[in-house]
């Protein structure tokens, strides 16, 4: 059985996974830890077995859910440079990040129950972000978009601020407005 935890998914296992996932993200977002399995299985359009299957825990499902949306986040910041501007890529990076934030939030009690139980939801997050943020800066740099003497881990901890004080989808405009704030900040001006 070990052996096949490591094969790849067929493409409709896949396809039920990456809907239980999107699924997840905005159910715990809405309901936090009150969100029922049945309803995400529901709504995901899959059984309860197939949920199961995948994430035989609540806990599994938490920690699945905010991997995934780690990833999302971090493999968004070369395909908003092949896009856009690295100015351009950079700004929607950050209401990305606040989405991101947004669906922590949600989950933020499951996952402080798992990392209390020794679990390690969290695994090498910081560090991916980190790279993505110093991704986009370093060709906002390259471009001559921004100021060279703020540096990545500035731009993560006003990022990181700016998520703890508006956190949730009803602060929402308020954190886009400070995060304009600091890009603005952030910009060369001629």
């Amino acid at each position: 059985m070990a052996d096949g935890a490591h094969r790849p998914l067929r493409a409709d296992a896949r396809r039920n996974r990456e809907k239980i996932l999107a699924t997840a993200v905005r159910v715990f977002t809405t309901q936090g830890l009150d969100a029922q399995m049945e309803r995400i299985a529901k709504e995901a359009g899959v059984g309860s077995a197939t949920l199961y299957r995948n994430f035989p825990t609540r806990e599994a499902l938490v920690e699945a859910v905010y991997r995934n949306e780690v990833a999302h986040l971090c493999d968004a910041a070369p395909a908003l440079l092949a896009q856009k501007s690295p100015g351009e890529a950079l700004r929607a990076w950050t209401r990305l990040f606040l989405d991101y934030v947004t669906a922590k939030y949600g989950m933020i009690d499951a996952l402080r129950a798992i990392t209390a139980t020794g679990g390690n939801p969290y695994g090498h997050s910081r560090e991916m972000i980190q790279a993505a943020i110093t991704s986009l800066m370093d060709a906002c740099a390259a471009a001559g978009v921004i100021r060279t003497d703020i540096g990545p881990t500035d731009i993560a901890a006003a990022l990181e601020g700016i998520a703890l004080t508006s956190a949730g989808a009803q602060h929402r405009q308020q954190a886009e407005r400070l995060l304009d704030l600091t890009l603005d900040g952030l910009t060369v001006r001629p």
